[in-house]
């Protein structure tokens, strides 16, 4: 299997995790994103032009959550998707969640933070980071609170939740997010570290 990738791209990331964890090996395509000529043939895999994309034979398929389904239902013996029906749909669940509300909060402040003065030259607008910061304490909230009587999102070890849900984390430092109150999420966060997947996918961001 082939997977167009970047390593600054936080879904990447979400797919690099899931595939560290099942111990699946890609031919990885690097797609430079500021390169017309990776940008054309980007979209000659995914009409929307963004990463990852995953192919494998004559499949191509994106959506970071939909190839980390993929690549666990492929995988003989996997526990990070599960088979029973609520103990899925709960993954699912956090999942969608991860792409809706989290990921979309702490990317208004990765682009403000990080990659707006890169690609535009403008600084941050605090009005913009202020907004960043009232979704992002939204959504921290309700993980925290989850997270309070748990170690992980779905029953008793790592789920494909998890991976979907950190990934964007990889920023945390970078794009000054504000989580300090939010110890349970943290704490989370500290456990998802130490996991081998998210070492054997760590990179100089």
């Amino acid at each position: 299997m082939q997977l167009y990738y970047n390593h600054y791209s936080s879904n990447t990331r979400r797919v690099l995790l899931a595939a560290a964890h099942l111990d699946i090996a890609f031919d990885l395509v690097e797609i430079n994103l500021a390169s017309q000529d990776d940008r054309r043939r980007l979209e000659e895999v995914n009409p929307n032009s963004k990463l990852p994309v995953l192919i494998d034979g004559d499949f191509a398929l994106w959506e970071s959550c939909a190839i980390m389904q993929y690549l666990a239902d492929g995988t003989p013996g996997q526990t990070v998707w599960p088979q029973e029906r609520r103990a899925r749909a709960d993954v699912s669940r956090w999942m969608f969640w991860a792409c809706q509300h989290f990921a979309p909060a702490i990317g208004v402040l990765t682009w403000e933070h990080i990659w707006k003065k890169f690609v535009t030259g403008q600084d941050a607008d605090p009005k913009e980071v202020a907004r960043g910061e009232s979704d992002l304490a939204e959504a921290a909230r309700v993980l925290d609170r989850h997270l309070a009587t748990r170690r992980w999102l779905v029953g008793d070890d790592v789920t494909l939740a998890d991976y979907a849900v950190v990934a964007p984390l990889m920023y945390k430092e970078k794009s000054r997010l504000p989580l300090d109150a939010y110890p349970h999420l943290l704490a989370w966060f500290e456990r998802i570290q130490a996991l081998p997947a998210w070492q054997r996918t760590a990179h100089e961001w």
